[in-house]
């Protein structure tokens, strides 16, 4: 499967803690942080709903 980078690039502070255990789960702790993860739909799932704080590279 393809690999993914996910870099936070915005800070959760002001978000609802559903966003935050969602950053948490991906293993994204501040601003600046990455983490590279093997594709799939549940990880996808996760992108979309911190969408906002967060950039996506394939790779």
């Amino acid at each position: 499967m393809a690999k993914v980078v996910i870099r936070q690039v915005r800070s959760s502070i002001r978000t609802n803690p559903h966003q935050r255990g969602t950053l948490q789960a991906l293993g994204l702790s501040r601003p600046g942080s990455r983490v590279e993860r093997e594709d799939s739909p549940q990880l996808r799932g996760q992108i979309r709903v911190v969408s906002h704080l967060v950039e996506v590279e394939e790779g």
